[in-house]
């Protein structure tokens, strides 16, 4: 059933490309002509005025309580005392480094022959 629905969806698909096709050349061949436009009409002018704008209303004004004049203070917090810190600074014994005696030997000249792998070198040869 899978075959038939993916060859009736590439059926679908091809016929509605080709007259995708043929529309477009089919607008591509009308473009070039001039279409004929009907005239636009000339409208009237208006010879009244407008009316005039109706004034804005006056809206009643609102009556405010008076703002306080003092403001309400704060209650003063106290804060506890910080704690002291100590003034000297407590000494540690730490145990002396060990000594070096001697630091490793370092190649002066790169090696001219390297150790060969087995599994790289080549198969012997059968003569």
């Amino acid at each position: 059933m899978a075959p038939i629905k993916s060859f009736i969806t590439v059926l679908l698909l091809v016929v509605t490309m080709s007259g995708m096709s043929i529309d477009a050349r089919h607008l591509l061949q009308t473009t070039s002509q001039q279409p004929n436009l009907p005239t636009i009409p000339t409208l009237p002018k208006p010879t009244t005025t407008l009316p005039p704008l109706p004034s804005i209303p006056t809206l009643p004004q609102a009556t405010l309580p008076p703002l306080p004049t003092n403001i309400p203070s704060f209650p003063k917090l106290t804060m506890p005392p910080l704690p002291s810190f100590p003034t000297t600074i407590p000494s540690l014994n730490i145990p002396p480094l060990p000594a070096i005696t001697s630091l490793p030997n370092i190649p002066t000249s790169t090696p001219t022959t390297f150790p060969s792998i087995p599994f790289f070198s080549p198969p012997p040869s059968s003569s």
